[in-house]
């Protein structure tokens, strides 16, 4: 067999054999509540699809996995996607472990950009998010009345919510946290109040996610625990420490900081030692420092935001974010720094180790 290497790009080009378009899938359902015209797999898929257009990063990788199981299933099993069961999907999960040597295209795109549908194997965190992509293109079909089932339902109950989800979903992908951050712009900013609210989530969301802090360390931080040194910014950690220890942060992060801080009336950069709490309460007192709770419900409100917005066209992501907690952000920042090999496992994890304290029980300063 040849290795199939379709671009991304050409999921509405993608031609199936008739016997194999889904017109005649045993799960195709055959009632009169029927919602859509489309009759085959590829018109229904791409139905799911059209709700991602204006995400190009989740359009991008949920049709990459629609294609991918497009192939498998018709070229490894000889079915459409509208007949798989739940035991084809767990083949397809084990067949994403170790695919053979005949599925993986071993060059990369000479334009940098991958157009390979299988280049290796996946981790059990991958391969878990692929069935709840392929829960949620399934969940959606049986919506609109082209399925009549979803093979990946367990015992009536659909993926979203369930305690498997959240035990193993305790972080996201980046087109998932770049909703997140694209919900924060969507808030309301008509009037004082709502401006202070999202300055205070917009730059809190972004300093949880780039550091290692916890929500106690973070509300305990002060501006002058940024410095610069050798023209590169770092975050003391642990000042009262005899020994200061310290991470990097972006010029991005800086950046964003700076936002912040002009939003207040405040100079971009931080002066030395300066006192003021780095995250302030949202009228911007300088003095008055946050609890840990309260910075914990900021990262809580977003989330639940971000999925109450998600949750029409995404389900499953919705439900990631509506368990989503600021510990999530500190994982994803390890396992982020990790991935990229800018610092080594157990540096990332001292640094963590020195910023971490329990999830706080909410304070008496609500966002």
């Amino acid at each position: 067999m040849n290795s199939p290497a379709l671009a991304t790009e050409s999921l509405l080009l993608f031609q199936l054999p008739s016997e194999l378009d889904g017109h005649e899938g045993t799960n195709r359902a055959r009632n009169s509540n029927r919602r859509t015209s489309v009759d085959t797999d590829i018109e229904a898929v791409s139905g799911w699809l059209a709700a991602y257009k204006h995400s190009p990063n989740t359009l991008y990788s949920y049709r990459r996995e629609a294609l991918r199981v497009l192939v498998w299933a018709t070229r490894e099993l000889g079915k459409p996607l509208s007949s798989l069961t739940r035991e084809d999907f767990l083949l397809y999960e084990h067949f994403l472990a170790a695919p053979s040597l005949d599925w993986i295209n071993p060059l990369p795109s000479r334009s940098g950009s991958s157009h390979r549908l299988f280049v290796g194997s996946l981790s059990r965190y991958a391969r878990q998010r692929v069935l709840f992509i392929m829960s949620s293109m399934l969940n959606h079909l049986v919506s609109t009345g082209y399925l009549a089932v979803n093979p990946l339902s367990t015992g009536g109950r659909r993926v979203r919510g369930t305690q498997r989800a959240k035990r193993l979903m305790r972080s996201f992908d980046h087109s998932l946290w770049q909703y997140v951050l694209d919900s924060i712009e969507a808030w309301p900013q008509t009037t004082l109040r709502e401006r202070q609210r999202y300055e205070r989530s917009r730059w809190t969301m972004r300093l949880l996610h780039d550091t290692p802090l916890s929500v106690s360390a973070a509300a305990h931080a002060r501006a002058g625990d940024f410095v610069r040194r050798n023209n590169n910014w770092r975050l003391r950690l642990n000042r009262d420490a005899e020994v200061a220890d310290d991470v990097p942060v972006s010029e991005t992060l800086m950046s964003e900081f700076a936002r912040y801080r002009a939003f207040h009336s405040l100079s971009s950069v931080p002066y030395a030692n300066e006192a003021t709490p780095t995250v302030m309460s949202i009228a911007g007192h300088a003095v008055r420092q946050l609890s840990p709770g309260a910075v914990y419900l900021i990262a809580s409100e977003v989330f639940r935001r971000a999925a109450i917005m998600l949750e029409p066209i995404d389900p499953v992501g919705s439900s990631l974010l509506a368990h989503a907690s600021s510990y999530w952000l500190r994982h994803r920042m390890v396992s982020h720094q990790t991935a990229d090999a800018r610092v080594s496992i157990r540096q990332v994890g001292e640094k963590g180790r020195h910023c971490h304290v329990g999830v706080p029980q909410p304070g008496r300063d609500a966002p």
